[in-house]
């Protein structure tokens, strides 16, 4: 009997404990709020009390054991708990654990007669995933311990690139990320379970202090149905809250020009049938800065066991570029950058009593840069006259911080054991400001010589940058949610609601209000100007005429997004456990005069999950899941293509130009004013018109299959398998062909009709327009798959395609003996005619708006491999703690090329619509007359990037004497300071184009961060 005994509880350790540990490593479906998580388990006896502390706050829960012999506590705040088994007024059993965000914990129990006493079983969070039975989704937890003793960049995005199926966005969309073959554009990021993700189109969020990271989850497949919006992924992040004990701390991190290596210099490619092949294209030898973060932070109990506090502020500032513009020989620019963020966080938790808690989150992220340009000659390599600059808040890049501030309370209430109430409200506010001036302190207007001159006697110039963000631009977030959780014996059952309302005043205008292109007369003239109403014929042609552009794409837009969603976890048997979900969300998207012009409803999403305990001990699971996930349209499509804006050009003749601006003078009417696209600032295009009628919703279906094993103690390994297939889109087409093939096939009289300018559509099928007739009616016209072929070329769109595939094989040690390290390798496949929101080809950053399917033509061959392709990557990261004073840490990535596409100028015919170089058509060499040989290339068929290799290591050393409260750290990113190519020019003007092919970015050079901490206690 002693025997029995014995090896029973044996068992049952190990049990509890590779559940536990399972738990630690990823949340799993039994808690998928978005900020909490759940402790749950077996306790043997009902009736018993499990009693649930958090060791830093004091706050507490006590749970009744059901009749089952269960108990189960959700939406508890994260962080180290003590839980104690209590029988008849006396703890029989205790356990400590550490609960992460999403996640839950298996705390479970022999019965009181045996119970054992596992205070030892102490639970460290990790952001391996480990054995976790409850788990049908994918996901990464990284705590704040671990981002210190990881080397990666201080930021949200270089955390996430550690998980599996992500990686780095196209460089000309700044420091995002994509996931799971995705654009960039399709993610979500919540801080404290509000929403902060780009209000406008949906590229880059609001940073936080990154010190204030207490759990950063990053979901990257079959999430629950309390999440949408995302055909991504999810990065969920918990912020630091303020405990029992008064802390502070110091720190500062600085990595010095010196000690950066010079970046690679930018060659033109090397086309034999190019004059300047191979020459220097940019010269980047001194584009080094200095980076210097410096911050604090205090927390404590305002109230003991009730009331805590913790704020944080942190400075960044980046100095020292001294960048050369593109070799224009003696017209190059010399640039001189700065920039500066101030980032702060201010948390309050109020622990009422045992049953209600309330949270309030205060954040603020505001990022200026400075630019001041200079004349530069490459011919003599000196730096000339002052030509400018260039200022901005809360902007840059796309994918830049969109900055702002940021709001959120939320409330929990613990009604009973199994009914849990929480409700969140939070808003966020982003102003913007973009202003370039000339030497003068005045702005510049864009001016353009395309005369057939010498550059000697180009015109002088004294523009900066070519647009400019409208003057009051902001976003702005407002949101809630409701959620409701009940355990029904077997089944966890949970309800919510939320809704984002998400507004924008945005748009752009020429530098200076106006754009100035000087043409030769005969280049801007054949038999007159074309397409120009109130062209009269000079008597004497002048030599040069002059075209004005002005432009104000501004918009005050917005989209109400609602959703509700049922879910129930169901625990079949104690191997067994399902997961059923469904959400149903609403999205409207209104244009600048408040009017809706895509209005979807119902768009239902079934989430469903199921996970097999094989032995009934946590050491073998196998788990599947399968989902839909949905998309609302950006508001930024509002803005040109629904609202009113003003898009006109005039031709002139002038008689003379300003010597500092290159702006014309004595400026006289050679045509009337000609509003492009119907654009005259004034009138907002009926809604009717502007989208399909019906228009289906941007949504995936996604599928999951893997399993986790564990390997002893200390080791556990897995695989998953994960299909993503891209069923619908929303973009916008850009022609009138179909609509004349409709007419001819039905007999419908168009010649009155007010066909013109872009439509939003979904892609690859039939659509329905309601076409303004010109006599005060509207008219449905149905158009087939065989009316947008209706073109003088016979060619429709394709199926809409883009599909992703991976495999994805890990190998972790748990932290023990010293030391924790993950090495895990994804084969994936993305593969499709369509990117998605954006078009990384080109770099184009206008989401659900690109170039893509404007026409049928430019879709020739665009099947194929898509830019988020990364076929083979390899990430390894860890850290050794040799001794208590020492402790080093390594992060490897291994990845290869993305494929690569030449884009460029279509056979006669086939650019109905005037753009160039869009197509699927490159010109690699010449006939025996010398003239160009066009070929079809169709998407990621020439070759692929060269392979990228990565090594960053860190050293800490916390010495004994400052009682573990000073530390000292250095990183090295990039020891080997490889610089491959990442990204390149795809677009060809001509075969004899050498700018094709020309990297855009290389891998960053290797550089140095030292840091100093100081924390203390008081």
């Amino acid at each position: 009997m002693s025997t029995n005994k014995h090896f029973a509880a044996r068992r049952w350790r190990r049990t509890a404990l590779a559940a536990a540990l399972g738990m630690t490593f990823s949340a799993g479906v039994l808690a998928q709020s978005n900020a909490t998580g759940t402790i749950f388990g077996t306790a043997g006896t009902p009736g018993a009390v499990v009693h649930l502390e958090n060791t830093a706050t004091g706050f507490a829960r006590d749970i009744t054991v059901d009749q089952s012999g269960r108990y189960r506590a959700s939406a508890l705040p994260v962080g180290q708990y003590k839980v104690s088994l209590v029988q008849d007024g006396q703890t029989v059993a205790t356990r400590d654990v550490t609960l992460q965000v999403g996640g839950g914990i298996d705390a479970s129990f022999a019965s009181a007669q045996n119970a054992q006493n596992l205070a030892g079983v102490s639970v460290v969070a990790s952001a391996l995933p480990a054995i976790d039975v409850s788990q049908v989704d994918a996901r990464t937890v990284l705590t704040a311990e671990m981002l210190q003793k990881v080397p990666v960049v201080r930021g949200v995005t270089a955390a996430a690139l550690l998980a599996p199926g992500t990686v780095g966005a196209d460089s000309r969309y700044g420091n995002i990320a994509s996931f799971g073959g995705a654009s960039a554009a399709e993610n979500q990021y919540y801080i404290n379970g509000f929403p902060v993700t780009n209000a406008l189109t949906g590229l880059g969020f609001a940073e936080l202090p990154f010190d204030a990271i207490d759990q950063q989850q990053v979901l990257t497949g079959g999430y629950g149905a309390e999440y949408g919006r995302s055909t991504g992924g999810v990065v969920n992040i918990v912020t630091k809250s303020g405990t029992n004990e008064w802390k502070g701390g110091v720190f500062s991190y600085w990595s010095p020009r010196k000690l950066e290596d010079s970046p690679r210099d930018i060659y033109l490619s090397k086309n034999p049938y190019a004059a300047d092949s191979g020459e220097l294209y940019q010269d980047r030898s001194n584009n080094r800065t200095t980076n210097t973060t410096y911050g604090a932070y205090i927390s404590g109990p305002l109230i003991k066991d009730q009331l805590f506090m913790y704020l944080t502020a942190e400075t960044t500032k980046q100095s020292g570029s001294a960048g050369l513009g593109a070799n224009n020989g003696a017209t190059s620019t010399r640039t001189i950058a700065t920039s500066k963020a101030n980032r702060w966080l201010a948390k309050i938790n109020w622990n009422i009593n045992d049953s209600n808690t309330l949270e309030f989150t205060g954040m603020g992220d505001n990022n200026t840069s400075s630019a001041k340009f200079y004349n530069y000659n490459y011919l003599t390599g000196e730096t000339g006259a002052y030509k400018g600059s260039e200022t901005t808040k809360n902007l840059g890049t796309a994918g830049s911080s969109p900055g702002g501030n940021l709001y959120v309370g939320k409330y929990t209430g613990y009604i009973t054991d199994n009914l849990t109430v929480t409700a969140l409200y939070g808003k966020t506010k982003s102003r913007h400001a973009d202003n370039a001036l000339g030497a003068s302190g005045a702005p510049c207007p864009l001016v353009i010589d395309a005369r057939n001159v010498a550059s000697s006697d180009n015109y002088a110039t004294c523009w900066t940058t070519t647009q400019v963000l409208a003057p009051g631009a902001e976003d702005n977030t407002k949101g809630w949610r409701l959620d409701v959780e009940y355990h029904l014996g077997d089944h966890d059952l949970r309800a919510g609601l939320d809704t984002q309302d998400l507004s924008s005043f945005s748009g752009t205008t020429y530098s200076g209000g106006i754009y100035h292109r000087y043409l030769d007369y005969s280049t801007a003239v054949a038999g007159g100007i074309q397409n120009e109403p109130g062209f009269v014929a000079p008597g004497t042609a002048p030599q040069y005429v002059v075209r004005d552009r002005v432009i104000g794409f501004v918009a005050n837009v917005s989209v109400k997004q609602e959703a509700q969603y049922i879910q129930d976890t169901w625990q079949i048997n104690d191997r067994w456990m399902a997961y059923l979900g469904l959400r149903n969300e609403q999205f409207n998207n209104f244009n600048g005069s408040g009017e809706s012009y895509v209005r979807q409803r119902h768009q239902l999403a079934p989430r469903l999950g199921l996970t097999w305990d094989v032995f009934g001990d946590s050491s073998l699971k196998i788990f599947a899941n399968a989902g839909r996930y949905h998309l609302a349209i950006p508001s930024n499509v509002a803005i040109r293509g629904a609202s009113a804006s003003l898009f006109s050009q005039q031709y002139f003749t002038y008689t003379g130009v300003d010597p500092v601006t290159g702006a014309p003078v004595g400026e006289s009417p050679l045509t009337g004013v000609r509003y492009l696209n119907g654009a005259d600032g004034v009138t907002a295009p009926d809604p009717r018109t502007v989208a399909a009628k019906g228009l289906k919703a941007y949504y995936q279906d996604e599928f999951i299959l893997g399993f986790d094993k564990a390997l002893g103690p200390d080791w556990t390994f897995g695989a998953k398998a994960t299909y993503r297939n891209l069923k619908s889109i929303i973009d916008d087409f850009c022609d009138s062909a179909p609509f004349e093939a409709y007419a001819a096939r039905t007999g419908t009289d168009i010649s009155n009709a007010k066909i013109s300018g872009c439509y939003l559509f979904n892609p690859g099928q039939a659509n329905t327009f309601s076409v303004d007739m010109g006599n005060g009616t509207f008219q449905d016209f149905k158009l087939t798959k065989e009316d947008f072929a209706g073109n003088s070329n016979h060619i429709g769109f394709p199926a809409l395609e883009r599909k992703y595939l991976a495999l994805d094989v890990y190998l972790a040690h748990q932290f023990s003996n010293n030391w924790y390290g993950k090495l895990e390798y994804v084969w994936s496949k993305n593969y499709g005619d369509s990117e998605g929101l954006l078009k990384s080809d080109i770099g184009q950053t206008d989401p659900s708006v690109t170039q893509d399917w404007d026409f049928p033509e430019l879709m020739i061959g665009s099947r194929g491999y898509l830019p988020n392709d990364r076929r083979h990557e390899l990430k390894a990261y860890g850290y050794w703690q040799m001794s208590p004073e020492w402790l080093f840490g390594a992060n490897v990535l291994v990845q290869s090329g993305r494929a690569k596409n030449c884009i460029g100028n279509a056979p006669d015919g086939y650019d109905r619509q005037g753009y160039g170089s869009s197509f699927f058509f490159c010109d690699f060499s010449v006939d025996t007359n010398g003239d160009p040989i066009k070929t079809f290339h169709s998407r990621g068929s020439l070759g692929r990037l060269p392979w990228t290799y990565q090594l960053n290591l860190s050293a800490q050393y916390t010495p004994n004497w400052a009682d573990n409260k000073l530390a000292f750290t250095a990183d090295i990113f990039n020891v080997f300071t490889q610089q491959r190519t990442i990204s390149i020019v795809e677009t060809q003007n001509s075969y004899d184009d050498a700018n094709y092919g020309r990297t855009l970015s290389y891998q960053t050079p290797r550089y140095v961060r030292f840091g100093v901490r100081y924390d203390f206690s008081f």
